[in-house]
């Protein structure tokens, strides 16, 4: 793909596009990626009938048009009564052609000879309940796993969840959302006592300022992008602070950019609650009556805590984040005294060493302004994937949680579950199973067996992942995917073929704790079937089939949401028949009168908030969110002479996750992300010219890239995306995680960058 300016002040087409915003954006990328072919069909194809859906993608959950003719997909567009206001990306509108992939998987294959080749369902299905018995009777049911998604419907995860957890007797049950959002629940669950942001997409509308820290919002959640812009077109003192790294297309838009280095945060924040301590910029009465401060499990008073951060001046935190200190109270002056502030956050701050520190000190931020609670005031973090929330946070699908916010070393929380599955007291092990990256470690060493991967890539997406690849080829590795070949079917002894999108029907939970449903639409091709028919025939060749009694995506989301009203996460108003008529519902939803609940915590607002003040923390004993002491700590992965560069990855407006979807669709494969952002100094250091072939080296691993020399990354730092399979970034990336989330740092690592010899 050429580089070559073509548009003003050396931009490219494609740059001058994201720097417009999302809705210019797609008209300028038109010559570039073949966009101009969506507009020129749109008016063309016959469409038999429109039905209401829900994007595919990443977890705004913008709502659809789908337009279908002869049991096929032909068309999508915005809905213009969905909250995304009709906008849809560029990856939105690609879904009209995401079925029809010629990479789709289209029957079950065994590996035999060491090739996979073509077998029935009767035998791969039997294969697999043989497999995972024989592991089950000899080694215990802590030698199997289940590694799902945040894109498997709720319906799915659910019944996952509840095969492992009570009816094999297995914690080992992980999601791909520990790699993204993990570190957003430890943050939220911490502060608050339960998970999920406390505000909605409509804050948006209503903020006058925005705090976005660690989200390059522009590329990857660029409807929500847009929201933000109107909010700034509409009313231009509105003020957008971007903290990256990197200069992105987002932080173009910003009236104020910090660049601080990564992993630098807790130093950040802890300044700016400086400046807020300083000037009296503290809601008393958020103080002394609705928040407690501790240090560890130590409780503190008010006075220790403001000692505690006169250590973080913005002096001593500048030098640490390496940006000025007029930075940092411009930052803090502008979040404090504006009439509401909104935070958003993603992996920038989810995917660090700290980062459910720096999670849980964005919203203390608010709580000590007082910017809560009220339109346009919240810590709002966005979610990476469709069903993260819903399918994966709410359900419970980690090793340490059960459904509703419990968690497995709770033994009232055990015993509340097993009593709502009917099943024996004690049934659930009182011993968390592994998390994901212990998971790929126990697959390596033999300990776990046997485990059954749904709807996810971790050939692909786990940090360091060559050494955990030979875990997944030594294990009796399952893998159901709409996609073939993967990086991680390479390993697989069985793949099976699913479902994806509207071929088959289901629910998702979105960011703002809004559930949507996914009807069927068409036919899935081939020997497909949905994940859930997958996982009822497990049950059933497991001899659980009693205990999986709810079969159809109806009647699980009817036994999930008669669960939920036991809990604080209460949705069993949301009924299959509001889904079919609505524009998604927010949970809690205690009633089918009710109409959703938009901000939590307050009192004749949120139908859990009982309390008579102005909020209702309804998730700690105490009734009172919770600020914690956080101190800034050393980076793990620390400069040397041979690795003098840090290593920031992430992800681009065109793709999605690891391309098995948009590296299959028609307008998006073209755009290759193959490349490394470096500085011309260090490029110049390094004697590497723009497009050369790179070597960029890790303490574990090395990885060719191009050579993208541009001044969006500052000296001593370069950055990749994490979408291609081509050239995996994760052979360099480190494994250490956050010990609260047990989310991978993939944000920050050292590196050394050279010319690859001809």
């Amino acid at each position: 793909m050429s580089h070559k300016p073509d548009a003003p002040n050396g931009l490219t087409r494609r740059e001058l596009g994201r720097l417009l915003g999302v809705s210019a954006g797609l008209a300028c990328l038109a010559p570039l990626t073949g966009c101009n072919s969506l507009w020129e069909r749109q008016s063309v194809i016959p469409v038999d009938g429109w039905h209401k859906g829900v994007c595919r993608f990443c977890g705004t959950g913008c709502g659809v048009m789908i337009g279908v003719t002869n049991n096929k997909v032909v068309d999508v567009k915005g809905d213009d009564e969905a909250h995304n206001r009709g906008r849809l990306c560029i990856k939105g509108l690609a879904t009209r052609d995401i079925l029809y992939s010629e990479d789709r998987a289209l029957y079950p294959m065994i590996r035999k000879d060491g090739e996979l080749q073509r077998a029935s369902w009767d035998e791969a299905m039997t294969l697999i309940a043989q497999r995972f018995r024989e592991s089950i009777e000899t080694h215990g049911p802590a030698s199997v796993a289940f590694y799902g998604s945040g894109q498997l419907y709720t319906q799915e995860s659910y019944t996952a969840n509840k095969l492992f957890k009570a009816g094999i007797g297995t914690n080992n049950v992980e999601s791909n959302a520990r790699m993204c959002m993990a570190s957003a629940t430890t943050g939220y669950t911490a502060t608050f006592g339960k998970d999920e942001p406390p505000g909605c997409y409509e804050d948006m509308d209503y903020a006058d300022c925005f705090f976005i820290t660690g989200s390059n919002t522009l590329e990857c959640h660029p409807i929500l992008w847009e929201r933000v812009r109107d909010r700034k077109r509409s009313h231009p003192g509105t003020k957008i602070i971007v903290v990256d790294p990197r200069k992105t297309f987002t932080a173009r838009h910003a009236d104020l950019h910090l660049p601080i280095h990564p992993g630098t945060d807790v130093s950040l924040y802890n300044a700016m609650i400086y400046v807020f301590l300083q000037h009296n910029f503290i809601d008393r009465d958020m103080v002394e009556n609705y928040l407690t401060f501790k240090d560890g499990e130590e409780s503190r008073t008010f006075e220790e805590f403001k000692r505690h951060i006169a250590k973080y001046t913005p002096e001593a935190a500048a030098k640490t984040c390496g940006i000025t200190p007029r930075d940092i109270r411009e930052a803090a002056f502008l979040f404090a005294t504006s009439k509401a502030t909104m935070s958003l956050w993603t992996m920038g701050l989810n995917q660090q060493v700290q980062a459910t520190h720096s999670n849980r000190l964005v919203s203390a931020m608010h709580l000590l302004t007082g910017h809560f609670g009220r339109p346009g005031a919240t810590p709002f973090s966005i979610s990476g994937q469709p069903n993260a929330c819903g399918g994966v946070r709410d359900v419970g699908t980690l090793s340490h949680a059960l459904p509703n916010g419990r968690l497995i070393a709770n033994p009232k929380h055990r015993e509340e579950m097993e009593d709502l599955w009917k099943v024996p007291r004690g049934r659930i092990s009182p011993k968390p199973g592994y998390h994901t990256v212990q998971l790929f470690e126990a697959l390596g060493r033999g300990d776990v067996k046997c485990c059954l991967v749904m709807c996810t890539n971790p050939g692909q997406t786990l940090p360091n992942v060559t050494a955990y690849r030979q875990g997944m080829e030594k294990a009796f590795l399952v893998v159901v995917d709409a996609f073939y070949p993967t990086e991680t079917t390479k390993f697989a002894d069985v793949v099976l073929p699913a479902a994806l999108w509207v071929e088959k029907e289901g629910v998702t939970g979105n960011g703002d704790r809004r559930y949507h449903l996914y009807p069927k639409l068409v036919s899935p091709p081939g020997e497909v079937k949905s994940d859930l028919a997958i996982l009822v025939e497990l049950a059933d060749r497991l001899g659980h089939g009693d205990l999986i009694s709810a079969r159809t995506p109806k009647d699980v989301w009817d036994e999930w949401r008669k669960i939920s009203s036991h809990s604080a996460y209460n949705f069993e108003g949301i009924t299959y028949e509001r889904l079919q008529k609505e524009r998604g519902l927010q949970w809690p939803c205690p009633t089918e009168s009710h109409p959703g609940t938009k901000r939590r915590y307050l009192p004749g607002q949120d139908p859990m908030a009982t309390g008579s003040g102005r909020f209702d923390f309804y998730g700690k004993h105490d009734r009172r969110a919770t600020i914690w002491l956080d101190r800034q700590e050393e980076p793990v992965d620390p400069y040397a002479d041979e690795f003098p560069l840090i290593l920031n990855t992430g992800r681009i407006l065109e793709h999605w996750h690891t391309m098995t979807i948009t590296g299959s669709a028609p307008t998006l494969k073209g755009i290759q992300p193959d490349y490394l952002e470096i500085h011309p100094y260090d490029a110049y250091q390094a004697e590497v010219k723009d497009g050369d072939p790179v070597i960029v080296k890790s303490r574990r691993g090395e990885v060719e890239l191009r050579a993208r020399i541009t001044e969006i990354v500052r000296p001593g730092m370069v950055f990749a995306t994490m979408h291609s399979c081509r050239h995996l970034i994760n052979q360099v990336t480190h494994d250490v995680y956050d010990p609260f989330s047990k989310e991978p740092a993939f944000k920050r690592c050292v590196v050394a960058v050279r010319r690859k010899s001809a």
